[in-house]
């Protein structure tokens, strides 16, 4: 920074004197070393101003002075590119149709959103359900293993047991049922959002909000289908939870009357 300022004021004091004198040859002739001290700085001045992104207009003359009437100021609007080169911005100008858009495209934004999050609640309640359901049929289907082998403690607990998961499987039902509801009504404002992107040709949020929907019903069906399943499952086990408890039941008469036959012939 010193080195410049020494080079502006070593030019500006050999300008002077080199324009004062310039009429006479001789005095030129003599003032040769004080022309090449001059075309050094200025190449230095220029080097500095092109790196430094300042242009060299008439508002800067050599003796350090600035002209106000020839300052050339850029518009806020301007941006200085490469070697100080303004650049006008390429502004939008904004039409009831522009914010339509950009309003409905907030709606579809806003009703994704909430699609998101009511799919992912109603799915997981529909997994969660259905793992309760899973639970229920295993401990079942052990108690009718063991039928006339558990001793009369152990039949309790493993009873207890049963009818623990059958209160959390009613419980994630009641759960699949309120999630459901806020499901559906998602869907619902979702394909209304969708239709006003349409309409106000924000065809890219249209797009967006018809593939969010395909994806969500999609998810919705595949855990509905495990679901279906599992409960088909739990019927199943009901009926042969019926089966093997008549079955049981049947054994135990049977030796019931078997015993009192054989008691009776003992008496004879």
């Amino acid at each position: 920074m010193q080195a410049l300022c020494q080079c502006k004021m070593c030019a500006s004091r050999a300008a002077g004197g080199l324009l004062r004198t310039l009429t006479d040859f001789s005095l030129l002739h003599t003032n040769n070393s004080a022309v090449l001290r001059i075309g050094a700085c200025t190449r230095i001045l220029s080097l500095t101003d092109l790196f430094s992104g300042r242009r060299l207009t008439g508002a800067h003359k050599l003796d350090g002075t600035t002209d106000p009437s020839n300052v050339n100021t850029a518009s806020p609007s301007d941006t200085r590119g490469l070697f100080g080169i303004p650049l006008k911005k390429q502004t939008e100008s904004l039409s009831y149709d522009s914010m339509i858009r950009r309003a409905a495209s907030l709606v579809t934004d806003g009703s994704s959103t909430f699609l998101s999050q009511t799919t992912v609640a109603f799915s997981d309640a529909l997994k969660d359900y259905s793992k309760a359901v899973h639970s229920r049929i295993a401990f079942q289907k052990r108690y009718l293993a063991s039928l006339g082998k558990l001793t009369p403690s152990e039949e309790d607990l493993l009873l207890l047991v049963i009818n623990g998961w059958r209160a959390e499987s009613s419980k994630r039902r009641d759960e699949c049922k309120r999630f459901e509801q806020s499901w559906i009504n998602a869907i619902s404002l979702s394909k209304a959002a969708a239709e006003i992107a349409r309409s106000s040709g924000a065809q890219q949020a249209f797009v967006s909000m018809r593939a969010n929907l395909q994806v969500s019903q999609s998810q919705v069906e595949e855990a509905r289908t495990v679901c279906a399943d599992t409960e088909k499952m739990l019927t199943e086990t009901k009926v042969e939870e019926i089966q093997r408890k008549a079955e049981y039941a049947a054994f135990l008469r049977a030796r019931v009357e078997r015993e009192t036959n054989e008691d009776y012939l003992r008496e004879d």
